[in-house]
């Protein structure tokens, strides 16, 4: 198909009367999708029609749609009846992926309550950090946060609801327990579209985590916009689509990345629960773990950072018959290089490759590509999504021409409403209505968009601005590097220099002199580090799948500059 084959599919798809029907409000807002829900329990109900069909597999434990809902309601039952849960009140989440995680969220949402999902990779303080900051009365936790959190319940005034507690007291209850009391269910409280429903916190690479509050509209126009890109993959890559029709494999996702984050919760928790994807859960990422799921579960989709599907396809196994029901590859929480876009490619070629450009605060909504589309530009996010609006610049009012690098704005029913109690921070990137994403990126003559680097990650070398992005995919284009980091480091006479710390696979023979030498040839040459430092290491990463150059920034001027 070509692009314009592609804007026709696009363009019939958002027509009125269609599904995905998109209006343009009298007021001037944003455009939205005509038909997404009004609040978040009416969308996620539509999963009940799904009934004894399986929905999640973890470990040993296997729950049918119908079993699901039941824990659900039983549970949403005790949080109004037992612990006195009201609309609006804040109720957080903290453990790792598991299905209490999933009974607990929709529980709390019929509840009435503002959810608060917080990092369960967190250590003690960022969990105090999310109580404390979101008021939250109520925690739904697991035993290990429990474990961390247990000598703090008092000051915090918090009671608990614990999956395997270790005992029981006036604070602390069991969750299989509560689930297994006889209690009377209620009917869920009235919702209005703009009632706050979720606070998300921020992955807090540069600063303490923001909380992000939004609303029932917010996330139901997300979870539109996520099926409408699933329903255009479709419409503009039919020989793939029947590919897995063929196949004969039931829709399984092998879910790995955490709930606590947009692309976790969002695009495959909760569209899986509407649509009636069947969800493989992961407690844990371990590369040769997921492999096993793949094969014994025959998963047909799997949405990973970078760094996850690196190390997938890392493993002799990728390219057999483990992945044989592998039909659906999705990337997302970082930018990839090309070098593994090019390997994804090699290995599936018939498989739906895609990638999403979203954050925390436009509910992981933006732009999407996938298909016969990613294949075309894989080294863009796609066009922005039809409830998007997207402008390039310094601010929203002066947009640049097609080409024009500047700040990405984003326009959207998806935005957030606010950062949790904090005005300044908000009025920061919230003006007239469009967010100020961080992004420096580009829009082309056809309409895909791309994201070329962060303002905070631009490097000021005399005058001269060096995006980061830039020389990390040009690290990662030689055979053996694996990853690559680039940052600023103080320089006395350039005031900024450039740094590079690379990630090589054992055994490549690439070194220093090599990989400067590579660098040299492809890029300026006030663009080349002047300080490479190479590691046989995974790079940190947050639990999102972004680098935390913070941290390696820090060790690396501890070792080298000091």
């Amino acid at each position: 198909m070509t692009v314009e084959n592609w804007k026709a599919a696009w363009a019939q798809l958002i027509a009125p009367g269609s599904p995905y029907e998109v209006v343009t409000p009298v007021d001037g807002g944003p455009r939205a999708f005509r038909n997404a829900a009004p609040d978040l329990l009416s969308a996620l109900d539509a999963g009940r029609a799904h009934g004894e069909r399986e929905f999640l597999v973890w470990e040993e434990q296997r729950l049918t749609f119908a079993e699901f809902f039941a824990r659900v309601d039983r549970l949403a039952a005790q949080l109004r009846t037992r612990f006195g849960v009201r609309k609006g009140d804040r109720v957080a989440i903290a453990m790792r992926n598991q299905p209490a995680w999933l009974v607990a969220f929709v529980a709390a949402v019929a509840s009435g309550a503002i959810v608060v999902p917080l990092n369960s990779w967190g250590q003690r303080e960022e969990l105090l950090h999310g109580l404390e900051d979101s008021g939250a009365a109520l925690l739904l936790c697991d035993a290990p946060r429990l474990a961390l959190l247990e000598q703090d319940l008092e000051a915090l005034d918090l009671r608990v609801v614990a999956v395997d507690a270790p005992q029981q007291n006036a604070r602390v209850s069991d969750y299989e327990r509560l689930l297994a009391e006889p209690v009377e269910l209620l009917p869920p409280p009235a919702f209005e579209p703009d009632d706050p429903l979720l606070i998300l916190y921020t992955s807090g690479t540069t600063s303490k985590p923001k909380g992000v509050l939004s609303t029932h509209r917010a996330v139901c126009q997300a979870l539109a916009a996520f099926e409408f890109q699933g329903a255009f993959a479709a419409m503009s890559s039919p020989t793939r689509i029947q590919a897995i029709m063929a196949s004969g494999f039931a829709p399984t996702t092998l879910m790995a990345v955490p709930l606590f984050h947009v692309s976790g919760l969002h695009a495959q928790f909760l569209v899986a629960l509407r649509g009636g994807r069947r969800l493989v859960l992961m407690y844990k990422w371990d590369a040769e773990r997921a492999l096993d799921l793949i094969e014994r579960e025959r998963c047909t989709q799997f949405n990973g950072a970078p760094a996850m599907m690196q190390q997938l396809l890392a493993s002799p196994r990728f390219a057999g018959e483990a992945t044989a029901s592998l039909f659906g590859l999705g990337l997302g929480g970082a930018a990839a290089n090309p070098g593994l876009l090019a390997q994804l490619t090699g290995v599936k070629p018939n498989a739906i490759g895609g990638a999403g450009y979203g954050m925390t605060e436009s509910n992981g909504v933006a732009a999407a590509i996938g298909g016969d589309q990613f294949v075309y530009k894989p080294a863009t996010v796609g066009w922005p999504l039809p409830i998007v609006e997207v402008r390039i610049g310094d601010t929203p009012d002066a947009p640049q021409a097609p080409d024009r690098e500047g700040q990405i704005w984003l326009r959207s029913p998806t935005l957030m409403s606010r950062y949790w109690g904090q005005p300044a921070a908000t009025a920061e990137v919230l003006q007239d209505g469009w967010l100020a994403t961080g992004d420096v990126g580009c829009v082309d003559e056809e309409g895909f968009l791309r994201i070329t680097d962060r303002l905070k990650d631009l490097i000021n070398r005399a005058g001269e601005k060096v995006a980061a992005a830039e020389v990390e995919a040009c690290a990662s284009g030689l055979d053996g590097v694996i990853e690559a980091a680039a940052f600023a480091v103080p320089d006395e006479r350039m005031g900024e220099a450039v740094a590079l710390v690379a990630r090589v696979r054992e055994g490549s023979g690439v070194d220093e002199l090599a990989l400067h030498a590579h660098i040299a040839a492809h890029l300026a040459a006030f663009k080349v580090p002047e300080h490479i430092l190479l590691s046989a290491a995974e790079l940190p990463r947050n639990a999102s799948g972004k680098l935390l150059k913070s941290a390696l920034r820090e060790d690396f001027l501890r070792r080298f500059l000091n």
